[in-house]
């Protein structure tokens, strides 16, 4: 149980730091603000996720530093062009394209990347993890679970009203194979000129706001009948 919390809290640590990296990058090289990710939360699973499978399949390879790093672009491969094309299947839209770099596989991973993920996964697994992975232990069983619930039940969230909202945002350009940016700006617009919690809402349940009005309205008349009385 307590190494099922710790890779739980490993995982929300990189999809974070990917997110941070990735948002960071994008936004310099746009001169503009760019959600790199498919949440609209700060956060990009597919980190959190590639860390965790380098760390638990691989575990018994860390001696073998050659190994973890070849059976690390392997897995991160795999699991780069596998979100890609499930996401591109219900969305009908890219979050990243290497059709312009040399050695890619239908724009969906390319080698140079491969190799970076190699050497981070190294990186991680011989040097960050065990870093982390002594501060976690410092916190408090009990602690962590409750930070892990806090962030489950925020996760769960993002995810229903992400979902909600990019499936229902209109079909993206075809002429664009990156949609990041786009994609970006029409959320923003969702959620412009209004509370973010109460915009992201409204456009993922359409309903809700016509539900929230009438008992508002029914609420009033109750109140106006007990003061007749």
């Amino acid at each position: 149980m307590e190494e099922i919390k710790l890779y739980i809290l490993i995982f929300f640590i990189y999809a974070i730091a990917g997110w941070i990296m990735e948002t960071t990058t994008i936004s310099i090289r746009n001169k503009k603000f760019v959600n790199r990710g498919f949440l609209v939360g700060p956060i990009c699973p597919i980190y959190g996720y590639g860390v965790v499978l380098v760390s638990v399949l691989l575990k018994k390879y860390q001696e073998d530093m050659v190994a973890t790093f070849c059976m690390s672009i392997i897995i991160c491969g795999l699991l780069e062009y596998f979100t890609s094309f499930f996401m591109e299947k219900i969305f009908k839209a890219r979050w990243w394209d290497y059709s312009q770099k040399k050695f890619n596989i239908n724009g969906r991973i390319c080698l140079e990347n491969l190799v970076l993920f190699g050497i981070a996964s190294c990186i991680i697994v011989y040097i960050v993890n065990p870093f982390i992975i002594g501060k976690i232990n410092l916190i408090p069983q009990n602690i962590q679970s409750l930070i892990i619930i806090i962030l489950l039940l925020i996760h769960v969230v993002d995810n229903i009203i992400s979902y909600k909202i990019i499936l229902n945002l209109k079909q993206v350009s075809k002429e664009v194979k990156d949609n990041t940016i786009e994609i970006s700006e029409k959320v923003r617009k969702i959620i412009h000129n209004k509370s973010i919690f109460h915009r992201r809402l409204v456009d993922a349940f359409p309903n809700i706001k016509d539900k929230v009005e009438f008992k508002k309205w029914t609420l009033k008349e109750k109140i106006e009948n007990l003061k007749r009385k």
